[in-house]
């Protein structure tokens, strides 16, 4: 546990086991390769996540090219609401293998919208690749090809995670425990 402003943070997943999943899923991402593969990282708590992986891929002998997408979701209160892209992909998708990262898959309505919305454009497939999988609160027909974690149903931060702006720099996956 450390104390980042003013606040304890318990380690769910340190840095070294976060860097053995990302070699794992780079790994099983090159063994099944495209030619033409598409990365696509969902802004902005997968940056952290996509850099490594992308990195970790180029280990395994791919070059992907590397676009990102801003997707919104809003509504009244706590409840999720229409969803919004705010900033898009620039390079086409027609025919290729879209590889979408996200930080963690909960709900799966923001990363569906985004498969479906880039198969309307003519994405020949579009695989999903998480850092962290949260089944249990899945309110989408959706499972991500590639994960690193199963994560247990806490709120969590780090890794390029935040809460309200803060703990994104984290090295770490954590829960704030007060």
């Amino acid at each position: 546990m450390i104390t980042v402003r003013g606040k304890t943070i318990e380690t769910l997943f340190d840095e070294e086991r976060i860097a053995a999943e990302v070699m794992r899923v780079a790994g099983e991402i090159a063994a099944t390769p495209s030619t033409d593969l598409l990365v696509v990282s969902v802004l902005k708590g997968s940056f952290v996540f996509a850099a490594d992986l992308i990195r970790a891929m180029h280990l395994t002998g791919l070059a992907p090219e590397v676009e990102f997408i801003t997707l919104s979701s809003y509504g009244a209160g706590t409840e999720p609401g229409e969803i919004r892209v705010l900033r898009d992909v620039e390079s086409p998708v027609e025919g290729r293998t879209v590889l979408l990262v996200d930080d963690i898959l909960e709900s799966g309505r923001t990363i569906s919208f985004a498969r479906d919305m880039l198969l309307g454009r003519g994405a020949k497939e579009v695989k999903i690749a998480v850092l962290l999988d949260k089944r249990m609160r899945r309110k989408a027909a959706i499972e991500a090809d590639y994960v690193g974690f199963d994560c247990p149903d806490y709120f969590v931060v780090g890794y390029g995670m935040d809460v309200a702006h803060a703990f994104r720099e984290l090295p770490f996956v954590g829960k704030v425990v007060e």
